[in-house]
């Protein structure tokens, strides 16, 4: 089941057989895939992953594959298998047999027809992790309808958290600006994949991973939730206001505006003095950040009257040299042109075979021995359906090209 050749890394000689597409899914296989597994993504002939198709932007390459594709897919071979047809599902069948981990975002139920369920592949690989990702879970009244990242933030609560407060302009509830259901349920799904990797060595016992849309964003409503199931609390939108810590959110310039989060209260006692305001430091009654939330609108408007003199930048500046956390609201340009990611290394260059750079956002934790790789770009759909078949299956030549004349496989769009 182990290739020699397979890269170090912490998860070397581990194999993925990547069932899923769109994005929670590849998102759980890129981060392993990142700290060294072996992935073999699996599309569909002709078709390739939906995302490929979701620009603009797309590579400058002619491949007609886009940048969004190119976010969630490195580290990764791709072959074009038909897994409808009893060809392709036993070719399925046999690389699953080979593998530690299956990922699959099918509907539920939707791989059974095909042979290719989690209780068919547990007979021939006892050993098998099977993580399935979907927008309700196997089971429950919710399990057969389809799930979507802003379908799933408005059911989970967190839009009802997000956006600007009732009678406030632009009031009503928003979406994250990122797909942030699908990409927590992608890390939550890949912590759960190490759990049972672990868990099988241990005790040589496979197991299945049930992991939902709809469960990882309300369990990331966090100290939302836990405000109303220990309190009786139901949170409203604030805006950028935090709903406990206070001050904690932006505050008007005279040219623009800055962030201000102050976590203690010696911090607060801090940007009052810094702004002149010593008797707002020393007033009893906000002395404490209980204090200042039941205070909130008298102590608000008091700090708003001070920023509304300064420029955003001579006061992001005063308190950084204050040692108090403040800032401005990059865009994404400006993010990724930081000169602390660039010192971290977050932004990768990596090549197609055909020399077509693509860039990419690195593995984020920094690890001393066995730290994050980039071996592979974002492959073109089915590049790889011939090493792969022949490396892995020990298929010949006539063999393929029998597969290939009669549909079951493509290696290439």
């Amino acid at each position: 089941m182990r290739k020699a050749e397979t890269p170090a890394g912490p998860l070397a000689g581990i194999r993925v057989l990547d069932l899923s597409r769109i994005l929670a899914g590849p998102w759980c296989a890129q981060i392993l895939g990142d700290l060294g597994a072996e992935v073999i993504k699996v599309e569909q002939p002709g078709m390739g992953d939906d995302s490929r198709k979701w620009g603009p932007p797309f590579l400058d390459d002619g491949s007609g594959d886009s940048a969004y594709f190119a976010c969630a897919n490195r580290n990764k071979s791709s072959i074009a298998v038909d897994i409808a047809n009893p060809q392709g599902a036993a070719l399925i069948r046999r690389l699953a047999e080979q593998s530690d981990v299956v990922l699959e975002n099918f509907r539920v139920g939707g791989l059974a027809k095909y042979g290719l369920d989690y209780e068919s592949m547990k007979a021939v690989n006892p050993k098998l992790i099977w993580c399935s990702i979907t927008g309700f879970g196997q089971y429950g009244p919710y399990k057969d309808r389809g799930g979507y990242d802003f379908l799933i933030q408005g059911m989970s609560g967190l839009m009802s958290v997000t956006g600007r407060p009732d009678g406030a302009p632009g009031e009503g509830p928003l979406k994250a600006g990122i797909p942030i259901a699908d990409l927590t349920t992608g890390l939550y799904s890949a912590i759960a994949v190490l759990a049972a990797l672990h868990h099988r060595d241990v005790t040589g016992e496979g197991q299945r991973i049930d992991t939902a849309l709809l469960d990882t964003m309300v369990a990331l409503t966090a100290n939302q939730s836990a405000g109303w199931l220990n309190g009786g609390f139901a949170p409203p939108r604030m805006g950028n206001a935090h709903p406990t810590v206070t001050p904690y959110q932006d505050f008007a310039c005279a040219d623009g505006t800055v962030l201000v989060a102050l976590g203690n209260d010696r911090q607060y006692r801090g940007f009052c003095r810094l702004l002149g305001r010593g008797d707002l430091a020393d007033d009893p009654a906000l002395a404490t950040n209980a204090g200042r939330a039941a205070q909130r609108e008298r102590m608000l408007a008091a700090l708003e009257s001070e920023t509304a003199r300064w420029r955003a930048d001579e006061l992001i500046a005063a308190m950084e040299a204050a040692k108090l956390p403040g800032g401005k609201v990059n865009t994404i340009p400006e993010a990724l042109a930081d000169p602390q990611i660039a010192a971290r290394g977050l932004v990768r260059e990596m090549e197609r075979p055909d020399g077509t750079p693509v860039r990419v956002l690195g593995f984020p934790p920094q690890l001393s021995a066995t730290p994050a790789s980039y071996r592979k770009a974002p492959p073109r759909s089915g590049e790889d359906t011939r090493s792969v078949l022949a490396a892995q299956l020990g298929l010949d030549e006539s063999e393929i090209e029998a597969l290939l004349a009669a549909g079951v496989i493509a290696d290439r769009l």
